[in-house]
């Protein structure tokens, strides 16, 4: 494994990637090989040709944007964020509109999950600009669930804050988690399920109300390799119905289905 990865790096680096940046894809394949608990040779194919992959697919946002993309949904120009002297972010722009899906990427620490809840509204940056949709989805990483609740309890208390009577929420909640191949139990509350089931509820939360946005921080956690294939499906379904997707990825063979790719760590 180790002659893979390294022949990986270095051809990162002779394809114009920073050595910072190319040492953390390296890393972040080796990870993934190992989770498949197979060679990575056998996962991803010849490191030269797995090189060239990756950096095609992080020069995606500099393609020219889909013809049939709608109205911007979100839009952010020189974002930056600092807590007392550390900077977590600095001049990040994004334009994602209808019809687009965009994928965060870059190592762990880099400040994705803090970019995304700027992105919600829910975090204020400490510089640039931030304009969105009025209504947006946020699908957290961890969290976003009440242990004691039940999955229709759930769809009643998120429904009731968008507006909607309980039993249309109920129904949308079981439907959108039909999609997801999920039947949620009657009885089962959220602290009794999975965390990859927690995921898909999550998931049925954030798109309960229609939103025109879609902020998924790495929501398919403890998914099986079915349900990560239902969510694609899913997401691509939201991009021909015209919304706009903005996922959180460390997977980087996620980032031949998106249409931008914003890499964090490229500076480093």
């Amino acid at each position: 494994m180790a002659d893979w990865v390294d022949s990986l790096e270095s051809e990162l680096v002779r394809l114009g990637l920073q050595p910072g940046r190319a040492r953390h894809l390296a890393d972040e394949t080796e990870q993934q090989a190992a989770e498949s608990d197979s060679p990575p040779g056998e996962v991803f194919g010849p490191a030269v040709l797995y090189a060239r992959h990756l950096v095609a697919a992080l020069r995606v946002s500099s393609a020219p944007a889909r013809l049939h993309a709608g109205p911007v949904m979100l839009s952010l120009a020189g974002v930056s964020k600092r807590y007392r002297r550390q900077t977590v972010l600095a001049d990040v722009n994004l334009t994602v509109r209808g019809g687009e899906v965009a994928a965060v990427v870059g190592a762990n620490g880099c400040g994705k999950s803090t970019l995304l809840r700027i992105c919600a509204g829910l975090t204020r940056p400490s510089g640039g600009s931030v304009r969105r949709t009025r209504r947006v989805g946020f699908v957290p990483q961890d969290g976003g669930t009440v242990g004691g609740l039940t999955a229709e309890e759930h769809f009643t208390l998120f429904g009731a804050a968008a507006g909607m009577v309980p039993g249309r929420a109920r129904s949308t909640g079981v439907h959108l988690a039909s999609r997801l191949a999920w039947r949620p139990g009657a009885r089962q509350r959220a602290q009794q399920m999975s965390g990859g089931t927690r995921q898909k509820l999550n998931l049925v939360l954030g798109e309960l109300h229609a939103p025109d946005l879609l902020l998924l921080d790495e929501p398919y956690q403890g998914f099986d390799q079915g349900t990560y294939v239902d969510f694609w499906q899913q997401v691509f379904a939201w991009r021909d119905a015209g919304r706009a997707v903005v996922v959180v990825t460390h997977l980087l063979h996620d980032l031949q289905n998106v249409d931008h790719v914003l890499d964090l760590g490229a500076s480093a």
